[in-house]
């Protein structure tokens, strides 16, 4: 048996954080095992502009790398792989359905179901339709259609007995038939939903295992009556737990953004990310740059495989300590035997742990590039940049070495790659160092007037000068080092000052120096 698995998702206009979770791993899944991963658009919502709605999901599936096999983009032998081209599939297997008592039309108003609803509710016994509407021939579909009355096609589930189904995570599941309602499969309209949309389609594109978030477990006895009904073979089941808010078991919200915001990781996190959106001209609402969604993290310079790797181990684990996996490892240990059941929260800090890990063990070339990427985008490098802009890159992440954990961390450095005369100032700051000591200013023009001699211009050169500059005058490197870095960078903080220093070479501290004085 080939492996089939697939992911549908809805065209939103966004990709959730749990979904990509779960694409994962119904991916690692179908690669570990030679086969094919699927994409399927639900887009059975008419009133949605498709082809924009799904441009950021499928954009974020390449950004992370996980390539299908078959769907928008790549076609393949089961297509159209949109649902609302396959309306004629729908209809077929409504036919069927109720051409074998499987289904039936249904004629009963919204006020009536809610009278049945209420009594029952009354009683204190489960509700269960009376199919007092139910039309199971022409003539009497007439009748109610005459009436005024408009009919949908239901479900007409088993009273009795039960569903036994083997789940590949969660063992053997129980479903009493009792238990289930007359689910409607078609609208008034003739439109179909999902439930019948999906069994059909997955019949259709041989789909062997449905991996999917456990939200979705109840809906499997009456998909599995579907397939059973319409004779199809019932694929294997796997329902993953959901990712949870950071310490808690609620399932992960995009909705809730103000409420996650009660917790420093999360708000840390978005903090970071806020400040790298604002040098970017970034929209930041909570619909456009929210966490729960894949694209802030793609915005924000994060590494795809870190983030990867993070998910990975949102309910699944390899041995119980080993946390680190490159793609390739990923795809050799996945199992659906390492899944845990229980819903795993979401924590901000562990995932800034992970990029941080493999931002380091980039090669500096690599990481200049994806750094190189967000100083374009902010305007700060030219397209192409120049052999002088990415030497000078460089020799900026080499001094900052751990302190860019993301790739948009290195607008924190902007100052290095702006005009001498226009970068900002921290007003605070001259204020504290410069405007404010008297001596800082004067230390500042005799240190100027000395950087023309100071040879060669490298950090432990100035770092042996400036600690003989304040010998010769009888005061402390503290008195002019706050004002220098301040003077040439326009903050109080950064890497080493003497690598500041000589990063930007001579002429531009001259400068920079003589800006700051004229403050």
């Amino acid at each position: 048996m080939t492996v089939r698995t697939r992911f549908a998702p809805s065209p939103t206009g966004y990709l959730h954080i749990g979904g990509v979770r779960t694409a994962l791993f119904n991916w690692l899944f179908s690669r570990r095992h030679g086969g094919q991963f699927l994409l399927r658009v639900d887009d059975t919502d008419q009133q949605r502009n498709v082809e924009a709605a799904l441009a950021p999901i499928l954009h974020g599936f390449r950004w992370l790398g996980l390539d299908w096999d078959e769907g928008p983009e790549a076609g393949g032998p089961y297509g159209p792989y949109y649902q609302s081209q396959r309306g004629e599939l729908y209809q077929a297997a409504v036919n069927q359905l109720l051409a074998q008592g499987a289904a039936y039309r249904d004629y009963a108003t919204a006020a009536e179901l809610q009278s049945e609803r209420e009594a029952a509710q009354a009683a204190g016994r489960q509700f269960t339709y009376s199919r007092r509407w139910m039309a199971e021939t022409p003539r009497e579909a007439e009748r109610f259609e005459a009436q005024g009355r408009q009919g949908v096609v239901r479900l007409k589930m088993p009273r009795d007995g039960e569903l036994a189904l083997d789940d590949l995570i969660r063992g053997e599941v129980r479903f009493a038939w009792a238990s289930e309602q007359d689910h409607v499969i078609q609208r008034a309209d003739g439109s179909c939903l999902y439930h019948l949309a999906s069994v059909v389609d997955d019949e259709a594109m041989k789909i062997t295992h449905v991996i999917r978030a456990e939200e979705h477990l109840p809906n499997t006895p009456r998909q599995v009556f579907i397939a059973q009904s319409l004779g199809y073979a019932v694929p294997a089941y796997a329902h993953l737990p959901y990712v949870a808010e950071p310490g808690s078991k609620t399932k992960l919200s995009k909705r809730k953004l103000d409420k996650y915001l009660k917790n420093r990781d999360f708000t840390a996190l978005v903090d970071r990310g806020g400040r790298i959106a604002a040098r970017l001209g970034l929209e930041t609402t909570a619909d456009t740059f929210n966490p729960v969604i894949v694209d802030f993290y793609e915005q924000i310079g994060f590494l795809p495989d870190a983030l990867l790797n993070y998910l990975l181990l949102l309910g699944w684990s390899f041995d119980g300590e080993r946390e680190e996996f490159s793609r390739p490892e990923m795809v050799q240990h996945f199992s659906l035997e390492r899944v845990n059941r229980a819903p795993a929260s979401f924590d901000p800090q562990k995932l800034l742990a992970f990029q941080d890990r493999a931002m380091q063990r980039l090669p500096l070339a690599e990481k200049a590039a994806r750094c190189l990427a967000l100083l374009q985008r902010a305007g700060l490098a030219g397209e192409p940049p120049g052999e002088e802009a990415q030497r000078l890159l460089a020799d900026v992440l080499a001094a900052a070495g751990d302190r860019v954990k993301l790739a948009g961390d290195i607008l924190d450095y902007e100052e290095f790659f702006v005009d001498d005369q226009s970068f900002p100032y921290d007003a605070a700051a001259v204020a504290k160092r410069i405007s404010g000591p008297a001596a800082a200013r004067d230390l500042l023009r005799r240190y100027a007037a000395e950087l023309a001699g100071i040879e060669p211009f490298t950090a432990a050169a100035l770092e042996t000068h400036l600690k003989e500059f304040v010998e010769r005058r009888g005061v402390k490197l503290g008195d002019i080092v706050h004002a220098l870095r301040v003077a040439v960078t326009g903050k109080a903080v950064g890497f080493g000052l003497f690598d500041a220093l000589a990063i930007l070479g001579r002429s531009r501290c001259e400068r920079r120096i003589g800006r700051a004085l004229a403050l």
